[in-house]
């Protein structure tokens, strides 16, 4: 297909793929993304790398992370540009690079928290020196140096050297610094625009039609432009609202929508696409010129970006005004041998048994969630099993073949221990209680045992699934995170079956933690039934300190 910018006036539009948490995709599957994006009429990648990108002179920068080496990024770069795309370095030159401050090398120039110590002068000697690794080996002028959510500065070893100060003009003095650097090189920078918009508009980000400060909008430096992102909301007056807002502080800002990868194991195809919609046709009436789509790896990195395929492709039809629903599901089927709905299907674990357009990641808490402690149980209606085991079945009967069977073996297999142990800690409590009070539980606990060694042998089919997943797309290095969670969690299980087991021998007559009142992990009275977003393995796993 030709260029979507073509045919809608756009500058740019293309995709963002985090390369940051943990899942570093491969040179190979990058060039795939390539083909896929541009015969869908892309004409931009941007490439989030925090610190996941080799820096002459700077070891422990990106180490045992996965990192690309320069040559790797320049092959990208030449295929990307045989492609006719434009690939775009997403870097952090302030907040967000939590990765380096455990190594002593960063330690000495870390204000807080993840925060780079602005005003030391190592700090624009290293920052100097990814402009120059970037320079050598990308060919567009364009860098994201992102700069968002650094809510903190100032407030650490920052305040111990200067005392208390301004901490917009502590912001203000690092952008310039950095924007300094950039000119040096002959780059035009682009920064998420959260920091200047709540300096600007009086705190808070998400304000239509804010009034902007001048005093702001005159310190931003003419070589950085703004990225206004949302990923968050189908109402367009919103969009309307914040574009026209960052119209006030700076023309020519671009704007980030979300292809959601981010909250678990399952794709957001149908949030995604309602999100989307609005926000490209307010972008097209705002004349927005610069346009991409994130996918974040938030707490993992989990989601196959190729999992999107429908919102992909369905972004791409609507920046070429095509709306038609019917059509749209024709061409993807055509093209991709899948019907979309069938593809669609991967969203279902998200929610058991429902592909509707909102947001949660039921999949990835009940997963997670302890067999005994059960942190996430007061979400649970009952009959999410049931509801699992369905959707295992529909997953089953779409009966793909080739490239993206292994998305729905993923999810088949995901759902499939699910039918068993999303309910599994449910049931424990409710057996305990039973053989404590009465001890006719003796046979329902004969049962349970068994579904446990069940989930076992269900998790171990899960792990081998997404491990093929995973390494079809992405670096070996990350996977340990998934090695220890699933590792652990298997581990887990069986740990809660021993005991189970020496409970029915009668070796011990009590489980502490199933002698506990549950509390709603939001705070709310008793059982909710109501699932929630929740992407968190580790507060999800346990009560205790990891």
């Amino acid at each position: 297909m030709d260029s979507i910018c073509k045919e809608n006036g756009f500058r740019r539009f293309g995709t963002m793929l985090d390369c940051s948490r943990n899942a570093v995709m491969t040179v190979k599957a990058l060039r795939r993304w390539i083909d896929l994006t541009a015969d869908l009429g892309y004409n931009t990648l941007l490439l989030y790398m925090e610190d996941t990108y080799e820096i002459q002179g700077e070891p422990y920068f990106g180490y045992m992370r996965g990192r690309y080496t320069r040559e790797e990024l320049k092959e990208l770069d030449r295929y990307a540009r045989s492609k006719g795309m434009e690939l775009i370095p997403c870097i952090q030159t302030l907040a967000h690079l939590n990765a380096i401050v455990r190594w002593p090398a960063y330690q000495e120039h870390v204000d807080t928290e993840d925060i780079l110590l602005a005003g030391d002068e190592a700090v624009y000697g290293l920052i100097d020196k990814m402009f120059q690794t970037l320079s050598q080996c990308f060919t567009t002028k364009v860098i994201n140096i992102g700069m968002d959510e650094a809510h903190m500065i100032g407030r650490g070893k920052y305040y111990d050297l200067h005392g208390d100060r301004n901490r917009t003009q502590i912001l203000v003095e690092h952008v310039n610094r950095v924007a300094e650097i950039g000119r040096k090189y002959g780059f035009t920078l682009a920064m998420w625009s959260d920091m200047f918009f709540r300096l600007a508009a009086g705190g808070e980000y998400y304000v239509q039609n804010a009034g902007i400060d001048e005093k702001i909008k005159k310190q931003i430096p003419d070589n950085v432009e703004l990225i206004y992102w949302d990923y968050y909301t189908a109402k367009k007056e919103r969009y309307d609202g914040m574009l026209s807002a960052h119209k006030k502080l700076k023309e020519g800002t671009w704007f980030a929508g979300g292809l959601w990868t981010w909250t678990g194991f399952a794709p957001h195809n149908g949030y995604s696409m309602k999100c989307t919609e609005t926000a490209l046709a307010s972008c097209s009436e705002q004349g927005v010129k610069d346009v991409f789509l994130t996918m974040w790896g938030d707490n993992g990195g989990e989601c196959s970006r190729f999992a999107l395929l429908p919102a992909l492709f369905y972004s791409a039809e609507l920046a070429r005004g095509n709306s038609d629903m019917a059509d749209i599901k024709e061409k993807f089927g055509k093209k991709y041998g899948i019907s979309f709905d069938d593809f669609m299907l991967l969203d279902l674990p998200d929610t058991p048994g429902s592909a509707d357009d909102h947001i949660c990641d039921a999949e990835k808490y009940l997963l997670y969630n302890d067999c005994f402690t059960g942190l996430l149980d007061t979400t649970l209606a009952g009959g999410e099993g049931g509801k699992y085991a369905a959707c295992a079945r529909r997953l089953e009967e779409a009966g793909t073949e080739g490239e993206w069977q292994h998305l729905f073996d993923t999810q088949k297999a995901l759902c499939e221990v699910l039918a068993v142990k999303a309910e599994l800690g449910a049931r424990t409590r409710e057996v305990y209680v039973a053989v404590k009070e009465n001890g006719e539980g003796r046979a329902r606990l004969e049962s349970l045992l068994s579904d446990y060694r069940e989930v076992l042998a269900r998790l171990e089919r899960f792990y081998r699934v997404y491990r093929m997943q995973w390494f079809a797309e992405n670096k070996p290095h990350g996977f340990d995170v998934q090695d220890i969670r699933l590792g652990g969690l298997i581990r887990r299980v069986k740990s809660c079956l021993d005991r189970l087991e020496e409970l029915y021998r009668g070796s011990i007559s009590v489980i502490e933690e199933l002698e506990e009142e549950q509390l709603d992990i939001r705070g709310l009275d008793g059982q909710t039934g109501e699932p929630m977003c929740f992407n968190s393995w580790g507060m999800t796993s346990t009560a205790n300190v990891l």
